[in-house]
């Protein structure tokens, strides 16, 4: 169904309104059960993951694209103006998708689900860091993410636009009790292993990886807190080169790391 909108202020965009509000979003996207897919591919993604569309804001130029896959959802079509106003920057990739969220599945869920490498985000509070790493989870065929409590969330709209939709591809759920976390872990089965920049740590590549491995990873500048450093089974490092330390380059940025960190998690699995 088309509507046609002529003014930013139109009170039917409102799950569209001020994008780059972070403190807004939250609240408006947690009250309404809502996310936002930005562009034609994230868009598809989002609807071929099962997520129902709310409505769709695009321009004319933009709709021919999306047609064979809205259905009969709501289409606000408006001018770029308009939608520059409603946002508050350019939608250069020409759609935003209101989508509603779906329920996570619960940490105990996941870990009985059967997959042999995870990865634990403890603490990663930047959104693009989040989509990112979810991005080359995805790549590189992690079975799924744990998240902390205070984690970002996957589905705010820069998460979702950074991993390029990959947050629909890859199950993830949220920990309820940090403290205890990694003990759920164990008992599942999974071998724990920390990643730190210590070089004194086993380097990734020759870690003896088990059946079911989780990697835990801490924020960018802090890391891992010293209670999960503790309780790991065991801490492991990407070697750096003697050059390179002897430079004062002794570590790697959260997504480079995740990313490294990643292929050597699958080293064995086929």
């Amino acid at each position: 169904m088309l509507e046609y909108v002529t003014g930013a202020d139109d009170p039917r965009l409102t799950d569209y309104t001020r994008l780059r509000d972070v403190e807004l979003r939250k609240s408006l996207e947690a009250e309404r059960g809502l996310f936002l897919a930005e562009g034609e591919k994230v868009i598809r993604r989002a609807i071929g993951a099962g997520y129902p569309i709310r409505s769709v804001l695009t321009t004319g130029r933009w709709l021919a694209s999306l047609k064979d896959v809205l259905g009969d959802a709501t289409v606000y079509v408006a001018s770029e103006e308009t939608m520059t106003g409603v946002a508050g920057f350019q939608v250069h990739r020409g759609a935003l998708a209101s989508m509603e969220r779906l329920p996570l599945p619960t940490v105990d869920t996941l870990l009985k689900g059967g997959g042999r490498r995870m990865l634990v985000l403890e603490d990663l509070v930047d959104h693009a860091n989040i989509g990112a790493i979810f991005r080359s989870a995805a790549a590189l065929g992690v079975d799924g993410i744990l998240l902390s409590p205070r984690c970002a969330d996957p589905l705010y709209r820069r998460a979702v636009k950074v991993s390029m939709g990959a947050v629909f591809s890859i199950p993830y759920a949220r920990m309820d009790d940090w403290f205890a976390g990694l003990g759920r872990l164990r008992e599942a089965g999974y071998q724990t292993l920390a990643l730190t920049p210590d070089q004194s740590a086993t380097p990734m590549d020759v870690v003896k990886l088990g059946e079911r491995v989780a990697l835990l990873l801490g924020a960018e500048g802090d890391g891992l807190s010293s209670h999960w450093l503790r309780e790991a089974d065991e801490a492991v490092c990407i070697r750096m080169s003697a050059t390179a330390m002897a430079a004062g380059v002794d570590s790697l940025n959260v997504v480079a790391a995740a990313a490294i960190a990643c292929h050597g998690l699958m080293r064995g699995t086929g």
